[in-house]
Protein backbone atom coordinates (compact mmCIF):
# COMPACT_ATOMS: atom_id res chain seq x y z
CA UNK A 1 0.00 0.00 0.00
CA UNK A 2 2.76 2.55 0.95
CA UNK A 3 4.20 1.75 -2.75
CA UNK A 4 0.81 3.23 -4.59
CA UNK A 5 1.21 6.52 -2.00
CA UNK A 6 4.79 6.78 -3.02
CA UNK A 7 4.30 5.70 -6.75
CA UNK A 8 0.38 8.73 -6.55
CA UNK A 9 2.86 11.24 -5.13
CA UNK A 10 5.76 11.04 -7.80
CA UNK A 11 2.52 11.70 -10.20
CA UNK A 12 1.22 14.78 -8.48
CA UNK A 13 4.78 16.26 -8.41
CA UNK A 14 5.23 15.61 -12.00
CA UNK A 15 1.75 17.22 -12.44
CA UNK A 16 2.16 20.21 -9.70
CA UNK A 17 5.81 20.83 -12.10
CA UNK A 18 3.86 20.68 -15.49
CA UNK A 19 1.33 23.30 -13.39
CA UNK A 20 4.15 25.41 -12.35
CA UNK A 21 5.32 25.40 -16.24
CA UNK A 22 1.51 26.59 -16.80
CA UNK A 23 1.46 28.58 -13.94
CA UNK A 24 4.69 30.64 -14.96
CA UNK A 25 3.72 31.31 -18.47
CA UNK A 26 4.58 35.00 -18.11
CA UNK A 27 8.34 34.06 -16.64
CA UNK A 28 11.15 33.51 -18.59
CA UNK A 29 10.96 30.19 -20.02
CA UNK A 30 14.42 28.73 -18.27
CA UNK A 31 12.11 29.21 -14.88
CA UNK A 32 9.60 27.55 -16.84
CA UNK A 33 12.02 24.68 -17.73
CA UNK A 34 13.33 24.64 -13.94
CA UNK A 35 9.73 24.05 -12.97
CA UNK A 36 8.79 20.63 -14.88
CA UNK A 37 12.84 19.72 -14.13
CA UNK A 38 12.01 19.72 -10.42
CA UNK A 39 9.05 18.38 -10.86
CA UNK A 40 10.69 15.22 -12.16
CA UNK A 41 13.44 15.03 -10.50
CA UNK A 42 11.59 15.15 -6.94
CA UNK A 43 9.16 12.32 -8.66
CA UNK A 44 12.09 10.18 -9.91
CA UNK A 45 13.48 10.28 -6.03
CA UNK A 46 9.92 9.56 -4.66
CA UNK A 47 9.22 6.39 -6.88
CA UNK A 48 12.53 5.38 -6.79
CA UNK A 49 12.00 4.64 -2.88
CA UNK A 50 8.86 2.68 -3.86
CA UNK A 51 9.57 -1.17 -4.43
CA UNK A 52 9.14 -1.27 -8.55
CA UNK A 53 11.51 1.80 -8.37
CA UNK A 54 13.91 -0.12 -6.83
CA UNK A 55 13.32 -2.96 -9.55
CA UNK A 56 13.96 -0.70 -11.80
CA UNK A 57 16.89 1.04 -10.99
CA UNK A 58 18.33 -2.75 -10.36
CA UNK A 59 17.18 -3.29 -13.80
CA UNK A 60 18.80 -0.25 -15.76
CA UNK A 61 22.03 -1.34 -13.78
CA UNK A 62 21.63 -5.07 -14.93
CA UNK A 63 20.93 -3.65 -18.48
CA UNK A 64 23.97 -1.35 -18.48
CA UNK A 65 26.14 -4.12 -17.26
CA UNK A 66 25.14 -6.32 -19.90
CA UNK A 67 26.23 -3.45 -22.86
CA UNK A 68 29.36 -3.14 -21.93
CA UNK A 69 29.89 -6.94 -21.75
CA UNK A 70 28.91 -6.81 -25.54
CA UNK A 71 31.17 -7.36 -28.69
CA UNK A 72 30.69 -4.39 -31.01
CA UNK A 73 32.10 -5.12 -34.42
CA UNK A 74 34.92 -3.10 -35.37
CA UNK A 75 34.71 -0.15 -38.08
CA UNK A 76 35.99 -2.51 -41.19
CA UNK A 77 32.99 -5.33 -40.16
CA UNK A 78 30.67 -2.80 -40.18
CA UNK A 79 31.79 -1.62 -43.42
CA UNK A 80 31.51 -4.66 -45.20
CA UNK A 81 28.40 -5.77 -43.47
CA UNK A 82 26.36 -2.84 -44.78
CA UNK A 83 27.86 -3.31 -47.83
CA UNK A 84 26.56 -6.51 -48.59
CA UNK A 85 23.36 -5.09 -47.58
CA UNK A 86 23.21 -2.48 -49.97
CA UNK A 87 23.84 -4.63 -52.84
CA UNK A 88 21.58 -7.43 -51.69
CA UNK A 89 18.98 -4.78 -51.46
CA UNK A 90 19.57 -3.37 -54.92
CA UNK A 91 20.49 -7.09 -56.42
CA UNK A 92 16.77 -7.63 -54.81
CA UNK A 93 15.35 -4.56 -56.14
CA UNK A 94 16.32 -5.49 -59.90
CA UNK A 95 15.15 -8.76 -59.74
CA UNK A 96 11.80 -7.24 -58.20
CA UNK A 97 11.58 -4.97 -61.09
CA UNK A 98 12.33 -7.93 -63.82
CA UNK A 99 9.72 -9.69 -62.51
CA UNK A 100 6.99 -6.85 -62.49
CA UNK A 101 7.95 -6.03 -66.00
CA UNK A 102 8.28 -9.08 -67.17
CA UNK A 103 4.63 -9.95 -65.62
CA UNK A 104 3.34 -6.43 -66.88
CA UNK A 105 4.76 -7.62 -70.31
CA UNK A 106 2.40 -10.32 -70.53
CA UNK A 107 -0.72 -8.85 -69.08
CA UNK A 108 -0.33 -6.49 -71.79
CA UNK A 109 -0.32 -9.04 -74.18
CA UNK A 110 -3.04 -11.06 -73.19
CA UNK A 111 -5.38 -7.99 -72.95
CA UNK A 112 -4.52 -7.10 -76.53
CA UNK A 113 -2.62 -3.73 -75.75
CA UNK A 114 0.87 -4.55 -77.25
Amino acid sequence: MSDKIKLLIAFLLVVAGVAGYYYLHDSPAVLRLLSVLVGLLLAAGVASASESGRRFIAFSRDSIAEAKRVVWPTRKETIQTTGVVIVFAITMALFLWLVDASLMMMVNKLMGRV
